[in-house]
């Protein structure tokens, strides 16, 4: 596998100054994004069913071990207070359990069996969709936890970072990025989880775009929880609808979320009416134009 390869650019890493470092690590980055680039059409594909599926019922289930299991979970772990969706619509699930996101159990990516007693816990179905990340494209638990969900009916996307992987090979829809040598020889928490960082932001935001959870570039389902959400979302109303910073406030007390207060203001309504329009409606766009 070209992530276990070592890199010719880095050979003298040992021997470079502390800015030669850094540039070494830099310019291997730059090129993460191009790499990207080149599966775009394979994470529209994922996309797209991934969406279809979430708008029948069904959840996201992100799977992996080390730096892949970890950024599953944060990914998952971001996605309520950013698109106000339900804490399980989303979930992480890391080879180890969430133990595993603080110290490492580097030995439960080779825990096969456990694989399906984590999907089994979670109620995973045929609504369901399992996304496998794995660097490498061969780690046992995620491969049996794909091989499990698709056994379910569930919809199976990998993200691997290595060409033509048994991941690619066990999943209705396969996500490959060959990201090449890394650095530090084998060390995959670097340019091949950027790349899975990147990949795993474009799925999740992607699909809560086409879900209509985002209005313009807007997060209008941000969930207030804390002063600086609070902040966002005042700003939020106010470009939507030119009111004022008090208005927008006051309105928000009124309304609890963003987007009835954006109907409020815009067509002049009180807070049922404007929950009214939005229960029979797709996304807010079809409300306010």
């Amino acid at each position: 596998m070209s992530t276990e390869q070592r890199n010719p650019d880095t050979y003298d890493l040992d021997r470079l100054q502390t800015p030669e470092i850094v540039m070494a690590i830099n310019r291997a980055d730059q090129a993460v994004a191009l790499t990207v680039a080149s599966a775009i059409d394979p994470i529209a594909r994922a996309v797209d069913a991934i969406a279809s599926r979430m708008s029948k019922g069904g959840r996201v289930f992100f799977v992996g071990s080390g730096t892949s299991g970890r950024l599953g979970v944060m990914e998952a772990a971001e996605c309520p207070p950013t698109f106000g969706v339900p804490a399980d619509l989303f979930q992480g699930i890391i080879a180890g359990g969430y133990e595993a996101c603080r110290a490492t159990a580097e030995g439960a990516e080779d825990d096969a069996g456990q694989a399906a007693l984590d999907l089994a816990e979670r109620g995973v179905g045929e609504k369901d969709v399992v996304v496998g990340v794995s660097a490498s494209g061969r780690t046992p638990y995620t491969l049996a936890a794909v091989r499990h969900a698709r056994a379910l009916g569930a919809l199976t996307v990998g993200i691997a970072c290595s060409r033509k992987s048994e991941l690619s090979r066990q999943v209705d829809l396969a996500i490959e990025v060959d990201t090449g040598p890394e650095v530090l020889a084998g060390s995959t928490r670097m340019k091949a989880g950027t790349a899975q960082k990147m990949i795993l932001n474009m799925i999740s935001t992607s699909v809560m775009a086409r879900l209509g959870h985002v209005y313009s570039n807007l997060m209008v389902n941000v969930t207030p929880t804390s002063r600086k959400l609070l902040e966002r979302a005042v700003q939020i109303i106010m470009q939507l609808t030119g009111a004022s910073e008090a208005k927008a406030r006051t309105t928000l007390e009124k309304a609890e979320d963003v987007k009835t207060a954006v109907v409020m203001l815009k067509l002049q309504c009180g807070v049922r009416e404007a929950r009214e329009k939005l229960r029979a409606a797709r996304n807010l766009r079809e409300v306010i134009g």
